[in-house]
């Protein structure tokens, strides 16, 4: 129970912090676009879309998006970010479609938020025969020693348990396959200082310990030889992507 407590105040944190959040956090990569939507006919759901970083990127392949999420705050951003998206309130174990309408259901950075046990039958109850369930997650590339102390200092080991697991999906739907994407963000030191203030443990930590992160960053970046007062701060980033599809055989009978 108290897990779960924590969980919920994790997820709420975002209402406070949805510019931030916008304005600091990566996209995805084309690669991982391309291998997500490979094939896939829409509709598309995007589901705990946030502000859009993935939703963007699925109408710029021409699909119809149905951007999903629980927070009002996150919602109205992306509506000015990406209007070509009906964006609408709901998540992943109460999704706001009808059954069967949709041809892929993606989570992006999100699916960790949910419970599996009633978040896999919602996704498959919008999709159509066939369809398929994508789900990705941008992973600071911690084999990097420079990058690995700036987790342990942001406080990533505060992060939600789960997120940096392999997804747990399971039928209805097929064998999940894996593809994993390297790249870097580019970013000023007001870039990385504000993807801190972009994430649920930093959010919800006092303001105290905030400006205590904060202070610790400013230093990484003036002392460490590999930064060394950079200008421009390269980010590498493993990208995660997984999908999998309605498996015929559980479709069968399906109204």
């Amino acid at each position: 129970m108290r897990e779960r407590r924590g969980r919920e105040a994790h997820a709420r944190s975002f209402d406070r912090a949805a510019e931030v959040y916008e304005a600091a956090r990566p996209g995805y990569p084309a690669d991982a676009v391309a291998w997500l939507t490979d094939g896939a006919e829409g509709p598309a759901v995007d589901l705990g879309a946030g502000t859009g970083k993935l939703t963007r990127a699925l109408v710029g392949h021409g699909l119809e998006v149905v951007a999903v999420d629980p927070s009002p705050q996150m919602l109205a951003v992306l509506a000015e970010r990406v209007p070509e998206a009906d964006a609408r309130l709901g998540s992943g174990e109460s999704l706001p479609l009808p059954d069967g309408s949709a041809g892929l259901v993606v989570a992006a950075q999100a699916w960790h938020w949910v419970d599996p046990v009633v978040a896999v039958p919602e996704v498959a109850r919008v999709l159509r025969p066939g369809g398929r369930i994508g789900l990705v997650w941008n992973d600071r590339d911690e084999s990097v020693e420079w990058v690995r102390e700036l987790g342990e200092l942001m406080g990533s080991g505060e992060a939600v348990v789960g997120e940096d697991e392999d997804p747990v999906v399971g039928p209805p739907f097929g064998a999940l396959e894996r593809l994993d994407v390297h790249w870097v963000q580019a970013l000023t030191l007001d870039g990385l200082l504000d993807l801190a203030r972009s994430r649920s443990y930093f959010i919800t930590k006092d303001p105290g310990a905030q400006a205590a992160v904060i202070g610790s960053l400013r230093r990484l970046h003036a002392e460490h030889p590999d930064l060394a007062d950079a200008e421009t701060i390269e980010l590498p980033y493993v990208t995660r992507c997984y999908r999998a599809t309605w498996a015929a055989e559980a479709s069968r009978g399906r109204p």
